[in-house]
């Protein structure tokens, strides 16, 4: 009977006790604490690159339009140099993240050249199809755009592609170990002479 009553108040005592606890619960919750520092942290970076780049991308565009080349370097450089140096080496930013289409007008930005749809008529460019070469690479294109910076007056879409790497991996299994980050702007060149834009020998219409 004493045996028993002592094996009582053990028991009792150790549901009294209440040493550990505050590290067991944490040792709970820890883990989903740390991932959502970790989530905020990430979603943080994320929406911080993204306007760097949108603001890199506006001001580089502000400089081409233009049309100034500075002495010993080419447009294209500049304008590399303008959005890599605002991105302060957090992602990768080389001639090949940035992509600049000409146009003459907004109006042509994004289409494709025209063709004449023979029959049957299917509404998409086939092999063979005639077609206006509007960017004049021997080819037709789903978008008319040419290469470069355009000239005067020309209608030009400044884009960057690069990626993003996660900073400790944590979201990887679920959103992957890189994030593609995006920007875009459409400006139009200066005249660069004296004739303004949308005038004879000034290029598309303003």
């Amino acid at each position: 009977m004493k045996k028993t009553r002592h094996v009582k108040n053990f028991f009792s005592k150790v549901r009294r006790n209440d040493d550990g606890s505050a590290a067991i619960e944490f040792g709970f919750t820890a883990p989903l604490l740390i991932l959502t520092i970790v989530g905020i942290m990430e979603f943080s970076m994320i929406l911080f690159l993204n306007a760097v780049l949108e603001g890199s991308l506006r001001d580089a565009a502000r400089f081409g339009i233009t049309g100034f080349t500075p002495t010993g370097v080419n447009r294209e450089d500049v304008i590399v140099d303008k959005v890599k140096s605002a991105t302060m080496g957090l992602v990768p930013i080389t001639a090949s993240n940035i992509t600049t289409l000409a146009y003459s007008d907004f109006s042509e930005v994004g289409q494709p050249e025209p063709f004449i749809d023979d029959a049957p008529a299917n509404g998409v460019y086939d092999p063979g199809e005639e077609y206006t070469d509007v960017n004049g690479n021997g080819q037709w294109d789903a978008d008319m755009g040419a290469p470069g910076l355009g000239g005067a007056c020309d209608v030009v879409v400044y884009r960057v592609e690069t990626q993003w790497s996660l900073m400790l991996g944590l979201l990887a299994s679920s959103v992957g170990q890189n994030i593609d980050l995006t920007a875009s702007t459409a400006v139009r060149n200066e005249p660069y002479g004296n004739a303004p834009c949308g005038s004879p020998g000034g290029g598309g219409s303003s």
